[in-house]
């Protein structure tokens, strides 16, 4: 029997990005709040940590941006940038787009008007915001030429936005608990919430609380959810994150009678170094990611090629080629380059924790990355007769593709052959999973009859309805921006409407 310890206006259980957003927007409302965070202090975060802090939204270019998102950008360094408006209809167009026109009209309507207003929001509470220039411009000529729709990150990445997150919260009196992982949901007579069991160091405890806001990830760490949900050989693929993400706040809404929603057997899931550990590291971060593959070939160990690479921008594909590497031999994959691209593959192939070989000839990078070397010869060979004339241009979709190969490579396609040639040996890492938690414009979590939940909300990877097969990079965190603010800001309202009258 838990023992009732405390109680709080608002509980927010997670966190990362979307939880602190909903404890600061809560705490803005002058409501205390209590933010409950499964992980030890020194793995606090969740995914976002993980993360490039990139957050994708609508603007009007870089004049516009300039003046409330990154106002520090010197006339030099803006003299020096093409970064185009990417307008809500853009935004809009590319989410449907890449999801194959399910997600959820009304939430994705919420998320690209809302998310050049969260952004500036979060900078009013500390985030500090730049250009990506390392990730998502190539420098053509003297001028940084971005391109895919994502422009801003967070000042540190992912660990920064965590960092300047909880500074914020601690600043605003937001109450931390560590180590506390939410167990149960309570509700009264007329299924409104009343509170939650918790378990912390000392064991099992009642919070009494007004309002409930659920931000703690999906069930991407938790492999019997995955192979249950994902599909065969989902339990095998390496968790880019947190271990903590195993769909607690999830099951514990279900628990109750809230509606599942949106793309259960499909996922975020990337292309992650072959040898990268089962879960996240903290030092390494993102960077086991590989994501310069739109310069190369991606071969399985047969040496055969098993995607288009350059189908579109890396961050309108890279979220759904993990899935297509989980399904080849061993799980494994191999991206070649030659030196004609070696200078501008991104940072992440530069690190020392790299499954990667070097070789002057196909035949013997083959061997060295224990790919059939017929089958990688023969590959190339097919692949360079197949490269049409263009000009190559990494920071547009230039058209320079293939013809008379399946699949083809619709863009950026060069012949290999400038050895050295290199590989890189890579795996399906999974980020989150897709399905989750039905909610409404106000983040309330709706039960199996669409009605409202009182007093529970819910924002960040566990609401589903947003993202189905594919995902436009940086809409993950900006979505548990704008829906973790929502979340606060409906929690609050709620939590002072109730009687006895708030003091």
């Amino acid at each position: 029997m838990a023992a009732k310890t405390s109680s709080a206006d608002v509980i927010v259980v997670g966190g990362g990005n979307a939880a602190l957003c909903a404890a600061l927007a809560a705490r803005e409302a002058a409501v205390p709040v209590l933010l409950l965070e499964k992980a030890p202090a020194s793995q606090r975060g969740g995914n976002s940590f993980f993360t490039a802090g990139g957050f994708r939204f609508a603007h009007g270019g870089l004049d516009d941006l300039r003046k409330d998102v990154i106002p520090d950008l010197t006339p030099g360094e803006a003299a020096s940038v093409d970064l185009p408006p990417y307008t809500e209809e853009n935004f809009y167009d590319d989410l449907m787009r890449l999801t194959e026109n399910l997600s959820d009209p009304d939430l994705a309507d919420t998320l690209v008007s809302r998310s050049r207003p969260t952004v500036v929001w979060m900078r009013r509470h500390g985030i500090r915001w730049i250009p990506m220039f390392g990730r998502q411009s190539y420098k053509v000529g003297d001028r940084h030429r971005f391109w895919g729709g994502l422009s801003v990150e967070a000042v540190g990445g992912g660990p920064g936005l965590v960092q300047a997150l909880y500074d914020r919260a601690t600043q605003l009196g937001v109450e931390v608990r560590y180590e506390t992982k939410a167990v149960r949901l309570l509700v009264d007579d007329q299924g409104a919430i009343r509170g939650l069991v918790c378990r912390g160091p000392e064991g099992f405890a009642e919070v009494e609380a007004r309002a409930v806001v659920l931000a703690a990830g999906g069930f991407e760490a938790n492999p019997e959810w995955r192979a249950r949900y994902l599909g065969k050989d989902w339990e095998l693929a390496r968790v880019r994150g947190t271990r903590h993400n195993t769909g607690d706040g999830i099951r514990m809404a279900l628990e109750i009678g809230a509606q599942p929603y949106g793309h259960w057997s499909s996922c975020h899931a990337v292309a992650w170094d072959l040898n990268a550990p089962p879960f996240g590291d903290r030092k390494v971060g993102d960077l086991f990611q590989k994501h310069s593959y739109p310069l190369g070939i991606v071969v399985n160990l047969r040496g055969e090629r098993f995607v288009d690479e350059g189908a579109d921008y890396r961050s309108y594909t890279y979220a759904k080629y993990g899935r297509e590497i989980l399904q080849q031999p061993q799980r494994a994959a191999f991206q070649i380059f030659d030196q004609k691209v070696v200078a501008i593959l991104r940072e992440e192939y530069r690190i020392r924790e790299v499954t990667k070989a070097e070789a002057g000839t196909i035949e013997e990078l083959a061997k060295k990355l224990e790919i059939d070397p017929e089958g990688l010869v023969r590959t190339v060979r097919e692949f360079n007769a197949a490269v049409q004339p263009g000009e190559f241009n990494p920071a547009i979709l230039d058209g320079k593709g293939t013809k008379g190969i399946t699949p083809p490579k619709s863009n950026w396609a060069l012949p290999l052959d400038s050895p050295p040639y290199v590989g890189y040996g890579v795996t399906c890492g999974i980020t989150f999973t897709f399905g989750g938690l039905r909610i409404n414009t106000g983040a309330q979590v709706l039960d199996t009859e669409d009605r409202p939940i009182p007093g529970l909300y819910a924002a960040g990877e566990l609401v589903g309805g947003l993202f189905y097969e594919n995902y436009p990079g940086g809409s993950g965190l900006m979505a548990g921006a704008v829906f973790g603010r929502l979340a606060g800001e409906s929690a609050a309202t709620h939590a002072k409407a109730l009687s006895p009258p708030y003091s």
